[in-house]
């Protein structure tokens, strides 16, 4: 006889969104909306997920370089800032909400946790929207998550830059593949080393898979924060020396004063 499995279910005080689904608006009689940072009520879930004063707060409206996605203008000559001039990488550009401090900051490490998957969906709507002009401009053919090592998601039971990407997927209309890079081994922490030892940290710890789907194709590499850019490099590169043409960067949070 075949193992019954039990569906997991959810508390309800963190289910606002899985019962709305099943009911429909009418669930904001039931159960009334409230934004999934700061828990502030919201007059209609049509509102979305975030109220006014957190969506203003998560984005960054300061001009920033479109190749490395620091507040900084890129030299009109070169297309590169102080900042990324003298580094070479091999994605072609960065697209990132806002600033790694104050509420982006909390945003950040909370949807890392698995009871803050709502607020991971939440952002990652809210990083389509805001950039829907570049997203045109760059064209994906799909959208490609940073892997987590499988010990590290059985201990977090969620990758924030996965649910992020499946988010962007949908409002892209463009496939999620996360089947193209894989995590090879377990790194320690980036933000727990020094600038000067995270290149060395990830240096082979991606591998893209041989498919079909990479030869030519114009890739979203997406993962929640970028400091030194050295994990979403080092995976870049997996993915163009296994025949993607194009790779682009898309971040929740790009940390300033480390480069």
């Amino acid at each position: 006889m075949a193992k019954l499995v039990i569906p997991h279910i959810r508390p309800l005080a963190k289910s606002r969104e899985y019962f709305r689904e099943w009911l429909g608006h009418s669930a904001d009689l039931l159960f009334p909306p409230a934004c999934v940072y700061c828990q502030h009520e919201l007059a209609s879930s049509a509102q979305g997920l975030l109220c006014q004063d957190c969506h203003a707060s998560l984005v960054d409206d300061r001009p920033a370089c479109a190749r490395c996605g620091a507040n900084a203008l890129p030299d009109a000559a070169s297309g590169r800032c102080f900042r990324c001039k003298d580094d070479r990488f091999y994605f072609g550009s960065v697209v990132r909400l806002g600033s790694y401090a104050g509420i982006m900051r909390t945003a950040v490490l909370r949807m890392k946790r698995e009871d803050h998957r709502a607020l991971a969906v939440a952002v990652g709507d809210l990083l389509a929207g805001t950039h829907a002009a570049g997203w045109e401009a760059l064209k994906p053919d799909a959208v490609v998550p940073i892997p987590m090592h499988w010990s590290r998601r059985v201990w977090r039971g969620v990758n924030s830059p996965e649910t992020i990407s499946e988010r962007l997927a949908h409002h892209l209309h463009i496939p999620l593949a996360r089947h193209l890079l894989k995590r090879r081994r377990r790194t320690a922490p980036q933000a727990s080393l020094p600038p000067t030892r995270r290149l060395a940290n990830v240096r082979g710890a991606f591998r893209a898979v041989a498919h079909p789907d990479l030869k030519g194709a114009r890739l979203l590499l997406v993962d929640d924060i970028m400091t030194t850019g050295a994990t979403v490099n080092e995976a870049a590169k997996m993915l163009a020396q296994a025949g993607a043409s194009f790779i682009g960067i898309a971040v929740v949070a790009r940390a300033e004063g480390v480069t």
